[in-house]
């Protein structure tokens, strides 16, 4: 019986041990994102450029022609959505955006990811609560997104009712803020 007291307590020390570990890395200065350190010193487009989870990302903001805007004082919000979540688009929906003479379609799209300022998750959350479950963001596209709270997660919905989830928040850059999310949001 005292060896099994001693392994829970073993155990529990361990699971708490673990847990601070967690929390050390989500609150890390240079947090990684696609297998890289994303530096508070750097600003949105030198950071997202080294996440492996970003190159549609980024493909997709170097064909827009919104390098330099990213790359400005700011500051940004921007909701980034991983490779997956541009997979999860109907089947040739990326390859026909990258072409230049979509680039109009494609600068709103990625335009309505992005909020003028810097919010970062705790101002957000505070928007939702202050809104009765939702806070709506009027985007740089011109577009609304809508953020409500999933449990502890903060999910966007777009114009068109498709969802988002925040799945690595307050990815801190020089000029804002980025927010990974799971899916693409779109504008109508």
């Amino acid at each position: 019986m005292k060896n099994l007291a001693l392994s829970i307590m073993f155990a529990a020390a361990v699971l708490v041990g673990a847990n601070v570990n967690v929390s050390a890395q989500m609150k890390s200065d240079n947090p990684m994102v696609g297998g890289a350190a994303m530096y508070k010193t750097k600003d949105i487009v030198d950071n997202a450029v080294n996440s492996a989870d970003h190159t549609t990302l980024v493909a997709a903001v170097k064909a827009a022609g919104l390098v330099d805007t990213l790359k400005s004082k700011g500051p940004f919000t921007v909701f980034a959505p991983v490779n997956s979540a541009f997979e999860a688009l109907p089947a040739g929906t990326v390859e026909t955006l990258l072409k230049p003479e979509n680039k109009a379609t494609l600068t709103k799209v990625l335009t309505y990811h992005v909020l003028a300022g810097s919010f970062d998750s705790k101002s957000i959350v505070k928007a939702i609560k202050k809104g009765n479950g939702k806070a709506s963001f009027t985007t740089v596209a011109g577009g609304t997104l809508t953020a409500m709270l999933d449990g502890s997660n903060v999910v966007l919905m777009d114009e068109k009712g498709g969802r988002a989830t925040v799945t690595i928040a307050d990815v801190k850059q020089s000029n804002g803020v980025i927010h990974v999310i799971d899916a693409v949001v779109l504008p109508n």
